[in-house]
């Protein structure tokens, strides 16, 4: 199967587990698992960095699948920080490439942050995977990661 046909697959699937479910960590749970299940040769890390409603200019890791992640990141550092801060989709292909990167695992080596919103368009979390591979992300990912996020979060 191509890229996007796993992608329309394991939406549809997120769509019908989740149907009538409210509670965000369960939906970012479940999104994170299916996605991680779905790429399991591309997808290293996958979860969410939720904004912390103590502190709105930091993020604190939420549910995710894989090796042990940062647990605080402030807005504007690194790959997520930029996403939150930004409020705008980040593709790096080789995350050592850029300077302010934080490693969690040096095992990562590119990386792809959605921001999610809520319905009202408040930023609520990042989306962040991460690969083992360079140039893993594209624009494939970014569309269906963005529509995914909003499918669930921002309804």
């Amino acid at each position: 199967m191509s890229k996007h046909e796993i992608y329309a697959e394991t939406a549809a699937q997120i769509e019908a587990v989740l149907e009538g479910e409210t509670d965000r960590t369960a939906q970012m749970a479940t999104v994170s698992c299916l996605l991680s299940q779905a790429f399991p040769n591309s997808y290293f890390w996958t979860g969410f960095y939720v904004v912390d409603p103590a502190r709105e200019s930091e993020l604190v890791v939420g549910p995710y699948q894989g090796t042990l992640g940062c647990l605080r990141i402030p807005f504007g550092r690194g790959v997520c920080g930029t996403a939150a801060a930004e409020r705008e989709t980040q593709i790096v292909e080789d995350v050592h490439a850029i300077p302010n990167h934080i490693a969690c695992d040096s095992r990562s080596n590119s990386e792809i942050v959605v921001p999610v919103f809520d319905r009202a368009g408040k930023l609520i979390a990042v989306f962040d995977v991460d690969s083992t591979e360079k140039g893993t992300f594209d624009e494939v990912d970014k569309d269906w990661l963005e529509r995914i996020v909003a499918s669930i979060f921002a309804k």
